[in-house]
């Protein structure tokens, strides 16, 4: 089925009437709000900065509050009425649109204006052409500023936007309300199935680490791996030759070289930096093959594959504080690092614990990575369908 033909479907024989914004329903700018005058309570506030960094299409509540001697200052935002964004940095913000449908009469300050829809309008149908490529190209008409974007309200009512019937515009809205819902599910559900993963693997690595003294006994780290880190070489940026030798720093790969110092398998120990005690990224991680190393990560070679697997895992899984010196700067420096004390079991023993943990790390992995590719698809979909949607012909006069 051609894309005209589904909208001509969706018509069902009725016509589109292509009207300026400003025809279709009244356009008040609003002033002033400073993030200052926020309170914890009293009147709803939208700040036009909230609309692109917090809310989605529509909301019934307010993030901000305002004093009611404020709000007796500002304009007012009722229910249905749509709060549009007039400045921004980033023209893709500039024209996005909330939907306010709270039962309480709400305001809003500068940069934003508020549209409050016709009888022949929904403000949510509205809301959604908003995201099209059809409004966007619209707006670009009326665009002014470099740094900073503005469309002002009496640019914006010169808008041309496409008018079905109401029957029309609420199937659209209905449709398009059904795979935002449905994104948002999926989204919740990737992320729900990660977030136990992730639990259930930190419960399995703390169990698999958890021996009975008599079995195991602890060696220090500086026992069990070879410490390269005198042949380290730290180059500044711009003395950097580019080629593709990936130069490592303490918590990964910074940029990529045309040498290389190493050649093989080791583990890297991040020695400096916030990560040390944030976590948000892993201290311990394995690399293989040429690669350079500046003197802001610890290298450590192992005889095997398990036990280099073994190291990396246990100290991803504990709190390190104790071996870290420094406040403002954290650094675990190399005398404290051959101090941590690691259970030592065989290596048999080593290899059953590094196969388990591979596997649960796989899957972990893969449904890190596959959230987000997951999520993109379903906004693709949801865009063309939103396009396929909106995308009414214009009918030319014959006058």
């Amino acid at each position: 089925m051609s894309e005209l033909t589904y909208l001509e479907k969706l018509l069902d024989g009725a016509g589109v009437e292509w009207k300026l914004l400003g025809e279709v329903g009244e356009l008040v700018r609003g002033n002033g709000l400073p993030k200052k005058d926020f309170t914890e309570s009293g009147v709803p506030a939208i700040h036009y900065g909230q609309i692109y960094t917090y809310y989605g299409l529509s909301t019934t509540s307010t993030k901000s509050f305002v004093s009611p001697e404020t709000a007796k200052k500002l304009k007012k935002v009722n229910k249905g009425d749509v709060v549009i964004t007039n400045t921004s940095e980033n023209y893709e913000d500039v024209g996005k649109a909330l939907v306010y449908l709270g039962e309480k009469q709400a305001v809003t300050g500068g940069h934003a204006t508020i549209f409050k829809p016709s009888k022949i309008i929904s403000g949510k149908y509205f809301a959604y052409f908003t995201q099209s490529n059809l409004f966007s190209s619209e707006k670009r008409k009326y665009a002014k500023g470099t740094k900073v974007i503005d469309v002002s309200a009496t640019d914006m009512a010169k808008i041309l936007i496409p008018i079905p019937p109401l029957t029309v515009q609420n199937k659209v809205v209905q449709i398009l309300d059904t795979f935002t819902t449905l994104t948002a599910e999926l989204t919740a559900e990737l992320t729900a199935e990660l977030l136990a993963r992730k639990k259930q693997y930190a419960y399995y690595r703390e169990q698999l680490f958890t021996f009975k003294d008599s079995e195991v006994k602890n060696t220090n780290l500086g026992e069990l791996a070879e410490n390269h880190d005198s042949k380290r070489k730290p180059i500044t940026s711009s003395l950097r030759e580019a080629g593709d030798i990936p130069y490592y720093g303490a918590s990964g790969i910074v940029d990529y070289v045309k040498d290389y110092i190493f050649d093989g398998d080791y583990l890297l120990v991040s020695e400096d930096g916030a990560n040390l005690l944030a976590r948000s990224t892993p201290i311990a991680f394995s690399i293989s093959g040429k690669n350079w190393v500046n003197n802001h990560a610890h290298v450590l070679e192992f005889e095997t594959y398990a036990e280099r697997k073994y190291v990396e895992y246990y100290l991803n899984s504990i709190d390190l504080t104790p071996y870290i010196s420094g406040a403002a700067q954290p650094k675990l420096n190399q005398k404290n690092l051959n101090s941590i004390s690691i259970p030592n079991p065989s290596l048999e023993e080593k290899k059953r614990i590094v196969d388990i943990l591979d596997k649960f790390d796989a899957l972990t992995t893969s449904l890190t990575e596959g959230l987000p590719r997951e999520i993109e698809l379903r906004q693709q979909l949801y865009e063309y369908y939103r396009e396929l949607l909106l995308s009414f012909p214009k009918v030319e006069s014959d006058a």
